[in-house]
Order: C-alpha cells, then sequence, then structure tokens
C-alpha cells in the first residue's frame, strides 16, 4: 500500500502501537527485565525474563483471542530465495503470555520490516486495525499485570 493511500486512522493506530510498543520496552529495562544482566551489556529489553516472571499469572483477554485466532504471520525465505509468510510458531511456547507476546512482537515487525502487501498483509487496512487494536490493548494489560504502569505510561 503507499503511503497516500493509508487513511488517518490506520495511521494513527500505526502510530500509536509503535508509542506504546517502545514504551513497553522502556518499561521493562526500567523495571530490571533485561535480555542480559551483564555489565557493560547492551541494555535491551527481557521479554524472555518477563514471560518467565508473569506466564502463570497471565490471564488471556479478548484481545489475546483476537491475535490467536487471527494471528499475524512471519516472514521468511522461500526455497526460491524470495520473501514469503509462513504462520507463527506457537507449538514450543510453555504459557499462554508466551504465545501472546510472541504474536505481539510479531506484529511489530511485521510493520516495521516485513512486507506490506497481500490478503494478510498491510494492505488489508481491517485486518491491520484488528492486529495494531489488540496487540495495544494486550500490551496495556502486560504493563498492567506486572505493575509497571507508571514507566509504561509516563505518569508517576
Amino acid at each position: 500500500m503507499r503511503k497516500e493511500d493509508v487513511d488517518i486512522e490506520l495511521s494513527g493506530l500505526a502510530f500509536d502501537f509503535f508509542y506504546w510498543f517502545s514504551r513497553f520496552e522502556f518499561a521493562l529495562k526500567e523495571n530490571n527485565y533485561l535480555k542480559s544482566h551483564k555489565p557493560g551489556a547492551k541494555a535491551e529489553p527481557g521479554w524472555d525474563e518477563f514471560v518467565k516472571a508473569w506466564g502463570t499469572k497471565y490471564t488471556p483477554s479478548i484481545d489475546t483471542s483476537v491475535l490467536l485466532t487471527s494471528p499475524p504471520e512471519r516472514q521468511i525465505v522461500l526455497s526460491n530465495k524470495t520473501p514469503g509468510w509462513e504462520p507463527v510458531e506457537l507449538a514450543d511456547c510453555q504459557t499462554e503470555l508466551e504465545k501472546v507476546v510472541r504474536l505481539v512482537k510479531t506484529v511489530r515487525n511485521n510493520l516495521f520490516h516485513g512486507g506490506k502487501h497481500g490478503a494478510l498483509g498491510w494492505d488489508n487496512q481491517q485486518r491491520a486495525r484488528l492486529l495494531l487494536t489488540a496487540s495495544k490493548q494486550v500490551l496495556d494489560q502486560l504493563a498492567k499485570l506486572a505493575s509497571i504502569e507508571a514507566d509504561y505510561t509516563r505518569y508517576y
């Protein structure tokens, strides 16, 4: 989809999702959920640490159901060396939280890096709205679950 074909509502949803995704990653780091705790390591958000800490305490929501029933796909390299798509693997996930985090991160990756065309891609504005809205709501719920809302929302 060309930029001029993106309506204001979808543009706003994409901005909101990026904003809240980045705020959530900031909140993870601020609350010591880090990819590495080694002195001198890059300060990267520790999604795996977060999932491990909260996986058994997470209660799936309607927004979780939306992501699980209409999941984003991930971009891969096909045998002919061209980009293609496949379902996100969830069978190895130990908890519902791990599944939903993987899907929210896939929405982010697809929006930022992935292809934006085809029936399941960005060209389907209704699907894009669905994924962006559900993912943003899940981020809100995760911040509340872990009591990191102050850093997430910047209201102290």
